[in-house]
């Protein structure tokens, strides 16, 4: 029995779609744990390309049961339409896929309210897919649930009471216009006709299925520097991407797992506001953008790219309790001559002992340098370690005596066999 949580140790976009696909083949059941439709996970096999919001990139293995736990706050339409685009690419669900009836429903009001707030001058740069306003309800104990589908007196009830507050928000403090109750009801009555097949008590099957013997990737979306608790709050996701959150998010007591594995980019990138000490706004970056393809799955933005950041993972890795991770885009590096890396911060002359909570005094920190030579060698088609050049391997080893990690996988490139395993 193994039971591993899988954790994007960074600003999140480190590539997990790839590396939770190729773990899958160990794996009986893959479960998503927190986030929403803003996380895009991204697949290459053979000539297509599979973009995942919410279902576990697990589901492209044969044989590979996946499960959306109660952590996750469900986009109706964003999960139609990905049963979909599988379904019309001969990867069925039915038996497959589950999701938890304690998981909440993003709906429309929470979209809306979502841009709405995007649109003023305090952004944070989320997706304006409705992810916050969601947990906002969640937490507010306002929230609606997939089991409240089952009741319609109690779905109406409920959609009834939320939209007298929103619609008064709308139209009162916004100027919008009122949003129609019938209306919404009728999608979600529609829509659980739709997903009734696949909800589940969650927690009872996955904890059954570790009594069996069988064996649970944990898969967590966005990264852990968005943590709402231990990221560069306030310019966070709503939610714990970090290892904590799998045992909230599913229902798996913490006894019950057995390690905590890490997606770490070769690099650093970020999507939306906040602070980014080692970001490059030069033709480095601009280079950094271009090698990488560094545009968002969900939202097509240009990702902010900037050199290796040891301490910010660090840091991520003692939270985290990472023991391993797979270095992702490794093969994007290989044009540059000189490669920096961050080990450390100053801050008014200063070396800081420990990562800084607050974005205030994050950004005003110096990153401290250290520069190994590139290798300027193409390795997108090396396929065992021994094959890496020196220079390459010189930087591995050093990244992770610096961010106190062991590798075992290395991504040199989008399609899944260009993938080294370091044990076989």
């Amino acid at each position: 029995m193994s039971v591993t949580v899988l954790v994007g140790s960074q600003w999140g976009d480190e590539g997990k779609g790839k590396i939770v696909d190729i773990l899958s083949e160990k794996y009986r059941i893959v479960t998503r744990y927190q986030g929403g439709a803003n996380a895009g996970h991204t697949v290459e096999i053979g000539d297509k390309q599979y973009i995942l919001h919410l279902i576990p990139s697990g589901i492209l293995r044969e044989g590979v049961v996946c499960v959306i736990g109660n952590g996750v706050v469900v986009d109706p339409a964003a999960l139609l339409e990905e049963i979909r685009i599988l379904k019309e690419n001969g990867i069925s669900v039915d038996g497959r896929l589950f999701i938890s009836h304690n998981a909440h429903l993003i709906m429309p009001y929470h979209k809306l309210l979502d841009s709405i707030s995007e649109s003023g001058n305090k952004k944070i740069g989320t997706t304006g897919r409705g992810i916050g306003p969601c947990y906002i309800d969640k937490f507010a104990r306002k929230g609606i649930r997939i089991v409240d589908l089952l009741n319609k007196d109690v779905l109406e009830r409920k959609i009834r009471e939320n939209l007298e507050e929103k619609n008064a928000l709308l139209e009162k403090v916004y100027g919008q216009e009122k949003l129609d109750v019938d209306e919404i009801i009728n999608e979600y009555l529609q829509f659980d006709k739709e997903i009734d097949p696949y909800i589940t008590d969650v927690p009872l099957y996955l904890n059954n299925a570790i009594a069996e013997g069988k064996s649970i990737l944990l898969e967590g979306a966005q990264g852990a520097m968005l943590d709402v608790d231990y990221g560069t709050y306030p310019y966070v996701t709503s939610s714990n991407p970090t290892a904590g959150g799998a045992s909230t998010g599913t229902g798996i007591p913490p006894t019950k797992i057995t390690s905590v594995f890490g997606i770490v980019k070769a690099y650093t990138t970020r999507v939306g506001n906040g602070p980014f000490p080692t970001e490059l706004t030069d033709e480095e970056g601009e280079k950094l953008r271009k090698e990488g393809a560094e545009f968002g799955a969900t939202t097509g933005r240009p990702r902010r790219c900037g050199w290796f950041d040891a301490f910010l993972v660090r840091y991520s890795v003692m939270i985290n309790g990472v023991e391993s991770v797979a270095i992702t885009k490794l093969d994007v590096l290989s044009k540059f001559d000189k490669i920096k890396v961050c080990v450390g911060y100053e801050l008014n002359g200063k070396k800081v002992k420990s990562f800084p909570s607050d974005v205030e005094r994050l950004n005003k920190v110096k990153p401290i340098y250290e520069t190994l030579d590139g290798w300027n060698v193409d390795i997108t088609g090396c396929k065992t370690y021994d094959e890496l050049p020196h220079k390459t391997k010189e930087y591995l080893d050093f990244i992770s005596k610096e961010a106190n990690f062991k590798i075992e996988i290395i991504s040199v490139g989008p399609k899944r066999r260009q993938t080294i395993l370091m044990n076989g």
